[in-house]
């Protein structure tokens, strides 16, 4: 199994310069062959990753020497960046990704990737050894296995340099949990009730810091684009936008890493999470609560402790069912009941516990039926 491990990098203004210009290399090498796929598909001539990388050996090798500036940066991020484009070519043809764009010069989110051969990646105290940049200072939070596979170099929008290793995990055994069953139901007002009877609330991190970021955003908006004033207030915009996703990946995290402690069987409801933000009154508010991001890092993180996540499929009516006796009432469909009676066996309901009860009960159902196909 690979898994990423991500640490703050801080490197000198030698090594920030030598990033930065990996950075420009990676996005007009893209750009170039982008556009010479696009001119070769237009003179009937299809072409794919090895007459994209022979072009790129031209550039570097030109006879005018206008491209030797590709030669004094990292080679493997330049084929990486082809081997990106391929794919998402191929993502493009099989219908699960749109037609690729060209790179922009203004974006904010700049990375490169690069391989690990002959141990050219490494990691030694504080340090993290990368192709060309040598030992750039950095903050190792955790023991990194021996195995590396590659590196990717990040600049966030604030400005913060990170690496990103892959890495092969050695064999695992799975550790223990508390081996319980659970069903879980995602909101807005509560972040999830379990079968349990437990609520979580949503702490909506970014309607907490939503004044302080109005006013740094008016700010921005004030000033001339591209003026230096402008980039030290962008800075500062970024860095908010970086406290709230900081915020919700701390929450998420600790939430996730309690239910799998606890738990052998999760069961949660499978969200159309992109059609629900059509919706541009609960849109905000669901983005917020970062559903998909949860339901993503319970999955991982269940593969250590041999957990089992469920999905229940979206159209199944939990709400709507009594846990009790299995009778579907219509009048649930009303958003506004939170409370109600089923007619059938007159047990009382909490609306979200009842639909977490009944989403274990179709979880535990649908895990029955896999072992049985297995």
């Amino acid at each position: 199994m690979n898994f990423g491990m991500k640490f703050r990098l801080y490197p000198n203004k030698i090594q920030q310069n030598l990033i930065q210009q990996t950075f420009g290399c990676t996005r007009f090498v893209y750009n170039h062959a982008f556009a010479f796929r696009i001119n070769q598909y237009e003179c009937g001539n299809p072409i794919g990753y090895k007459e994209t990388n022979t072009y790129l050996q031209t550039l570097k090798h030109d006879p005018e020497h206008k491209y030797d500036w590709l030669n004094d940066v990292d080679a493997h991020p330049l084929q990486q960046c082809l081997r990106d484009l391929d794919r998402a070519y191929k993502n493009f043809f099989a219908k699960r990704a749109k037609f690729p764009k060209f790179k922009s010069k203004h974006n904010h989110n700049k990375n490169y990737r690069t391989e690990c051969v002959n141990n050219n990646i490494t990691v030694a105290g504080n340090y993290i050894k990368l192709p060309k940049l040598g030992y750039v200072k950095a903050k190792v939070t955790m023991p990194v296995p021996l195995r590396i596979l590659n590196a990717t170099i990040e600049q966030a929008p604030s400005g913060k340099y990170f690496a990103v290793l892959t890495v092969e995990a050695p064999d695992i055994e799975p550790q223990l949990n508390d081996g319980g069953e659970i069903g879980i139901d995602v909101g807005i007002k509560d972040f999830y009730v379990d079968s349990n009877g437990n609520r979580v609330s949503n702490n909506k991190f970014l309607k907490q810091s939503q004044i302080k970021l109005k006013k740094a955003q008016k700010r921005l908006s004030r000033k001339r684009k591209g003026s230096h004033n402008w980039e030290k207030q962008r800075l500062k915009v970024a860095r908010i936008h970086e406290h709230i996703a900081n915020r919700r990946n701390d929450f998420l995290q600790k939430q996730s890493t309690k239910l799998i402690k606890e738990n052998q069987i999760i069961c949660i409801e499978d969200l159309n999470v992109k059609g629900m933000t059509k919706n541009h009154r609960l849109a905000e508010s669901i983005a917020d609560v970062s559903w998909s991001r949860f339901i993503n890092i319970l999955e991982y993180k269940a593969y250590p402790y041999g957990c089992t996540v469920v999905k229940v499929p979206r159209f199944y009516a939990s709400s709507q069912i009594c846990s009790d006796c299995g009778f579907q009432y219509e009048g649930t469909k009303d958003l506004s009941v939170r409370q109600w009676i089923c007619p059938k066996c007159g047990s009382h309901h909490d609306r979200d516990v009842n639909a977490a009860m009944n989403i274990l009960h179709k979880g535990l159902k649908i895990r029955q039926q896999q072992l049985q196909t297995v």
